[in-house]
């Protein structure tokens, strides 16, 4: 259809003038709570995380951020679902894992779409990695004893992750293939139920990361024998990399963390939220927390962040059909 210059430039201006309107609506946002999904349980890294940038921001905004555990779902899927369908008003957000962008690759059918359902807002850290943990009855008391135990036991270790195709799956399963041992994948709705089940035994390995392992670490419930990241990570400085200590060459990280919002949210409300996570990023005691436990501040902008999460997508997609992982 062709459309003539005169219509074309009011086209234009509507278009022009409904940008503005969208954003002249939105001035005293936030002006109620903030609702943040997290896909999880309480008590893994997503939900931690989640909420020690939540307290930052809302004590900015002079809002509450309410987190919202939605857990039930495979991998996820029924808290992201809540997101994709919530009114696209900033009052329903989400923060998520890259696990996230893994889910495409697993499931052949999502009742939302990924990349037009979600709008990127920002990723706020970027993990450097996950910590080997042992339950205390595993007698190994090194990556090395760990392996050739594992090679020389009649049945595999059980471990537990927070859900196929995250990244504690990733990662162990990156660890099986490069020690050429058997390890049986026992998947929670979660990486808090994945931890409390190597903490009391029902699995005897798992892949955390610091920030939520370090207290049972250091009350000795469990054994922290190795770090995936190619650097000690500070909260546990005893503790060496899996590739100083039994492993050379082994390396995974943990993928970032991110906020997210429902497609179709005025662009005034997503540079509003991402210029509060940046912020919040700044301040000292939020870094300091996040940097301990392995996790860098990032802060990209929402175009930024859109292009890693489209690459990540691509990405993952070919992790996960190279490592032949299928939804359970």
């Amino acid at each position: 259809m062709r459309i003539f210059p005169a219509v074309a430039g009011w086209l234009l201006t509507v278009a022009g003038m409904s940008g503005l309107a969208a954003a002249a609506q939105t001035p005293d946002y936030p002006n109620r709570p903030i609702r943040l999904v997290v896909a999880f349980p309480p008590g893994g890294n997503v939900d931690v995380f989640a909420r020690l940038l939540a307290r930052q921001v809302e004590a900015q905004l002079g809002q509450q951020i309410v987190v919202d555990n939605r857990a039930g779902g495979a991998n996820g899927i029924v808290g992201y679902d809540i997101v994709a369908k919530a009114p696209a008003d900033g009052y329903t957000l989400l923060s998520a894992a890259f696990a996230f962008v893994v889910n495409p690759a697993l499931y052949d059918e999502l009742p939302y779409d990924t990349e037009k359902d979600f709008v990127p807002i920002t990723n706020f850290v970027l993990g450097l990695g996950y910590v080997l943990t042992v339950n205390g009855g595993v007698p190994a008391q090194s990556v090395r004893e760990l392996i050739a135990l594992a090679k020389s036991r009649g049945e595999p270790f059980r471990y537990s992750s927070a859900g196929i195709g995250n990244g504690q799956h990733l990662a162990a399963e990156l660890f099986r293939l490069k020690a050429g041992i058997p390890l049986l994948h026992v998947p929670y709705k979660g990486g808090g139920p994945a931890l409390t089940a190597v903490v009391s035994g029902e699995t005897q390995l798992s892949f955390p990361s610091p920030i939520p392992v370090a207290p049972h670490v250091k009350s000795g419930r469990v054994r922290a024998l190795g770090f995936t990241g190619d650097t000690r990570v500070s909260l546990l400085p005893d503790t060496p990399t899996i590739a100083e200590a039994g492993l050379p060459g082994f390396k995974f990280d943990a993928g970032w963390h991110a906020w997210f919002a429902p497609a179709r949210t005025p662009p005034a409300i997503i540079n509003r939220v991402y210029a509060e996570v940046k912020k919040a990023l700044e301040a000292p005691k939020l870094r300091e927390t996040f940097m301990a436990g392995g996790y860098e501040p990032k802060g990209n902008t929402p175009a930024e962040f859109q292009k890693t999460f489209r690459a990540d997508i691509k990405h993952y997609a070919e992790i996960v059909k190279a490592a032949k992982i299928e939804a359970q």
